[in-house]
């Protein structure tokens, strides 16, 4: 880690001073933290309970929901505080632990919706060969990776960082994150800025890769084949192109943002679009899956009915 004796803490300066306002918004952010953990949770249980939902497509759907909570766990808690404090100061081991979770948050989210359209292409282009290749072992070992992986670049991560010297403990968002904590350096970051850029777009445009390649061929079965296999591929293919979307946007919209002045841009919407990625999918992707996968959604009704009678 970045030597703690050198910076014992950090300061947001994001936050401003919103009055008698911060309790409406500690209430909102509040409202949707607990909308995150209860779909999310809900989703989870209902996919473990049920044995019919055992399937590779629901077991990676399950490390999803698990991520949503992950990555909403690393911000909220945390975000409900500052929203409360007046000082905006977060202890050094803290902000490291942040970066951790919403950096890893964010390289899994990809990487589970490229392995999430591996199971699609196969399911649909390869449906004889599906169980030989999505066995227990294989989804154990996609799952795996696709947890695995971001851990390991972080810690290489840290490790490039761990030589640095701070010459500040400002950062300018409200929350921690690795670029914003490295541009406080006076040592030389051009090794640990090129590694970053390769291990974010490497993550990045692999998982999108993997995702238009397997979309691709989708689509040429889809458009060669029968009405029922176009429809198959569409109820199970919408909520995913539509969670990549979704966040894919919000990934933007941090990235822009660490790498370029935004300064122009009202502080509200600063704040908004940096936070778009660990709010928005955490919420979207809970409704699209649950009211789109007619399996996830028949259970969920059967639940429901058997609770209220």
């Amino acid at each position: 880690m970045i030597n703690s004796t050198q910076v014992l803490y950090f300061t947001l300066s994001a936050y401003f001073d919103t009055g008698v306002l911060k309790y409406l918004y500690f209430i909102i952010t509040m409202s949707l933290y607990i909308c995150i953990v209860v779909t999310n949770v809900f989703l989870i249980v209902v996919i473990c309970m049920h044995r019919s939902l055992h399937e590779p497509m629901y077991i990676f759907l399950c490390s999803l929901f698990m991520n949503e909570l992950y990555g909403s766990t690393g911000l909220f808690p945390f975000l409900l505080i500052q929203i409360l404090s007046d000082v905006h100061t977060v202890s050094a081991p803290f902000c490291f632990l942040q970066i951790f979770c919403v950096h890893s948050y964010g390289a899994v989210e990809y990487l589970n919706l490229a392995v999430m359209s591996y199971d699609r292409y196969v399911a649909i282009c390869h449906p004889l060969q599906y169980n030989r290749r999505m066995t227990h072992k294989q989804v154990a070992v996609l799952v795996a990776v696709t947890w695995l992986w971001p851990c390991f670049a972080l810690v290489v991560l840290f490790s490039l960082a761990a030589p640095l010297q701070l010459c500040g403990n400002i950062v300018h968002k409200v929350f921690c994150a690795s670029h914003s904590v490295v541009k406080l350096s006076c040592s030389d970051i051009s090794a640990i800025n090129f590694y970053g850029l390769v291990a974010t777009f490497g993550t990045i445009f692999g998982s999108l890769l993997l995702i238009f390649y397997t979309y691709m061929k989708i689509f040429l079965v889809c458009f060669s084949g029968s009405r029922q296999t176009r429809q198959k591929a569409v109820s199970t293919c919408t909520p995913h192109l539509a969670s990549l979307c979704n966040f894919s946007v919000g990934a933007c919209f941090e990235i822009l943002q660490s790498r370029f002045d935004m300064s122009s841009l009202p502080n509200m919407l600063r704040i908004f679009l940096s936070l778009y990625f660990l709010t928005c999918p955490p919420l979207f992707n809970p409704v699209m899956y649950g009211l789109n996968l007619s399996k996830i959604r028949v259970t969920c009704q059967s639940l429901i009915s058997k609770a209220e009678s």
